[in-house]
C-alpha cells in the first residue's frame, strides 16, 4: 500500500506498535498489583489451560494500565511519543469486542480505538490519525457463528491439551503453570522460550486469570535481558459491562488523517474497494526459485547462496506497489534473515524526506555505508533493519540479529 512506501519510519513504527498494543490489549490486560492477593492453587499447565478455556466469558473489562516499550534505545528517541517510549493509561474492552486504549503523555494522549471492525490510532506528537478496517472481520464472525452452530466450538480435553503441549515442547521450552498473584487476582504464569535459532528473542511470559481465563499479562524479553522489552500490564482492573459511550469518541479535530488499507483478499463489503487499490506486498504463489524470479524482475536479482553463515532457503516473487519484487530468505526459524529487493521509485524520495523529518519528530536513525551507498539502520532489542539503494534498486535487510550481522548481510549483496 502507498502508506507503507511513503510513511516515515517513525510513523510506521508507531502504527505497528499501536496495532500490536491493540491486539495484545484485547486479550492481555493486567499484572502484579502492589500488596498481597490470592494465589492460584498448584496445577499442571494442561489443567490450568483447560480451566481457562472452559471459563465463561466476561461481560467487559476496565483497567488502568502501564505500557513498557524498550524496543528502541532512548538515545535514538526525540521527545515523548507514548507508543514508542511507553506510558501509563486506561483500557476498556466490551463483550462485543470493542476496545479503547488511552496512553497518556506530556505531548498529548495517544488513543487506539477498535469499534465493530474499524479502528483509528492517534499520534499526538505528529498530530496524525491512522484509520482503517481490521482485515477479515466479517468472514471471521461468520466462521465463528457457523462453528458454534455446527457444534465445533468445543473446549479440548486435558489430554488433548497435554498432547499439544508435548508436541510444542519439541520446539520451545515451557515452564509449568506458575501460581501467582496478578492485579489482586489468582493467576497462572507461563514462560515460553525458543530452544534454538531464536534470534534475539529470549522469551515471552503470559499470565491469565485462574478463574475467568482472561490473559492478564504479556511480556517479551530479549536474550540476556531480565527486563521486558515490551510489556502491557494493568495496575488496577475490574470486570463488568462497559458503557457504549466509552467507545463513542472521535479522532482529534484538525489532525492529518492517513487511511490504511488492508491487503486485497482479506476484506469484504465496503472495504473491498480499498483493498483492490492497496499497494501492500503480495506473494505470487506460482513463482519461486532464483531463476524463475529473476526472469520476471526489471533489475538483476542479487541472491548469493549464503549470507553471514546462513544458507539461502527460498526466493519468492512479490508484487509490491504494482511492480515485481523479490523476497530472499536465508537461514530458518527466528534467526533467519530476509532480503526484499525492489525497483527504486518516486516513493524513495518521499521516504528520504520523511526519514529526515524523523530526526526532529521522534526517531533519529543512524546511517550506514554499504559499499559506498548510504543507507539507514534501525537497531532494536529484538532485531535490525538496514535499507539502502544502489543502481536503481532498493534493498531492505531484516532479521532478529544484531546490527553487525545485518550490516554484513547487506554488504554480501
Amino acid at each position: 500500500m502507498k502508506f507503507l512506501r511513503t510513511a516515515s519510519t517513525r510513523r510506521l513504527l508507531a502504527t505497528l506498535a499501536g496495532l500490536l498494543v491493540a491486539i495484545a490489549a484485547g486479550t492481555a490486560i493486567a499484572v502484579a498489583a502492589s500488596g498481597p492477593g490470592p494465589v492460584a492453587p498448584p496445577s499442571s499447565l494442561a489443567r490450568a489451560l483447560h480451566r481457562a478455556a472452559a471459563a465463561p466469558a466476561v461481560t467487559g473489562i476496565s483497567a488502568r494500565i502501564s505500557f513498557t516499550n524498550h524496543l528502541i534505545d532512548s538515545s535514538d528517541l526525540v521527545g515523548a511519543d507514548p507508543i514508542l517510549t511507553g506510558a501509563t493509561g486506561r483500557l476498556w474492552v466490551s463483550s462485543d469486542h470493542r476496545l479503547r486504549l488511552e496512553l497518556q503523555s506530556d505531548n498529548g494522549d495517544a488513543q487506539i480505538v477498535v469499534n465493530h471492525g474499524s479502528f483509528w490510532i492517534s499520534d499526538p506528537s505528529a498530530h496524525t490519525v491512522y484509520e482503517g478496517m481490521l482485515a477479515g472481520q466479517t468472514a471471521a464472525r461468520t466462521n465463528r457463528a457457523h462453528s458454534v452452530t455446527a457444534g465445533h466450538d468445543q473446549v479440548p480435553t486435558v489430554a488433548q491439551i497435554q498432547s499439544d503441549l508435548t508436541r510444542l515442547m519439541t520446539h520451545v521450552d515451557l515452564s509449568g503453570a506458575i501460581p501467582s498473584d496478578v492485579a489482586g487476582q489468582a493467576a497462572y504464569t507461563v514462560r515460553v522460550s525458543p530452544q534454538h535459532d531464536g534470534g534475539l528473542l529470549g522469551a515471552a511470559k503470559v499470565a491469565w486469570d485462574a478463574v475467568r481465563g482472561v490473559p492478564l499479562r504479556v511480556a517479551v524479553y530479549a536474550t540476556h535481558d531480565g527486563s521486558p522489552v515490551l510489556q502491557l500490564k494493568a495496575t488496577d482492573i475490574s470486570y463488568g459491562p462497559v458503557a457504549a459511550s466509552v467507545f463513542a469518541i472521535s479522532p482529534p479535530a484538525g489532525a492529518k488523517v492517513v487511511r490504511i488499507s488492508a491487503p486485497a483478499g482479506h476484506t469484504s463489503g465496503a472495504a473491498t474497494a480499498d483493498a483492490s487499490t492497496s499497494h501492500a506486498p503480495n506473494h505470487h504463489a506460482a513463482v519461486s526459485g532464483a531463476a524463475a524470479v529473476a526472469r520476471r524482475l526489471a533489475f538483476t536479482l542479487v541472491a548469493p547462496k549464503t549470507v553471514v553463515g546462513r544458507p539461502r532457503r527460498t526466493v519468492t516473487l512479490l508484487q509490491w506497489g504494482g511492480s515485481p519484487a523479490a523476497l530472499v530468505a536465508y537461514g530458518q526459524k527466528l534467526g533467519a534473515i530476509a532480503v526484499i529487493e525492489q525497483t527504486a521509485s518516486s516513493a524513495t524520495g518521499a521516504e528520504s524526506q520523511s526519514a529526515s523529518q524523523d530526526h526532529g519528530s521522534g526517531l533519529s536513525l543512524p546511517t550506514v555505508s554499504i559499499h559506498g551507498a548510504i543507507g539507514q539502520e534501525l537497531d532494536t532489542a529484538l532485531g535490525t533493519m538496514v535499507r539502502f539503494t544502489r543502481g536503481g534498486v532498493t534493498y531492505t535487510v531484516v532479521g532478529s540479529v544484531p546490527p553487525a550481522a545485518a550490516d554484513a548481510a547487506a554488504r554480501a549483496l
